[in-house]
């Protein structure tokens, strides 16, 4: 069994993830390193709008801003508190205005999985 972590805000370290325009950034906190089953992550996306077909079930809570998600049913329109739920194979548009989420998704090992 893994041990217990706790990650502080201030300690995460973001790296750039889609854009220009705009900006999103990921800190990756729980990998296939770490776990078997599940990924648990902050983004943050401004100003950005990034296309992506889910290759896992994902669930993102909105933390901060306003998060907006367009997928093949219409937009979302999140807040803070506001969770959205993807299944796997969904196309989807990131977007955000300082947003700032925490997505947990599975299985971690989704790029093994699809040979990426």
């Amino acid at each position: 069994m893994a041990e217990v972590k706790h990650y502080k805000r201030a300690d995460m370290r973001f790296e750039a993830y889609g854009g220009p325009p705009g900006k999103a950034e990921i800190s990756r906190l729980v990998g296939p390193d770490m776990s078997s089953t599940m990924g648990v992550g902050i983004a943050k996306f401004d100003g950005c709008s990034i296309d992506w077909t889910v290759l896992y079930d994902e669930m993102i809570i909105v933390i901060e801003g306003w998060f907006r998600l367009k997928h093949p049913g219409g937009v979302i329109e999140a807040g803070p508190g506001d969770v959205i739920w993807l299944p796997e194979k969904t196309p989807i548009t990131y977007e955000g205005e300082k947003a700032i989420v925490c997505y947990a998704l599975y299985p971690v090992d989704w790029r093994k999985k699809h040979s990426l």
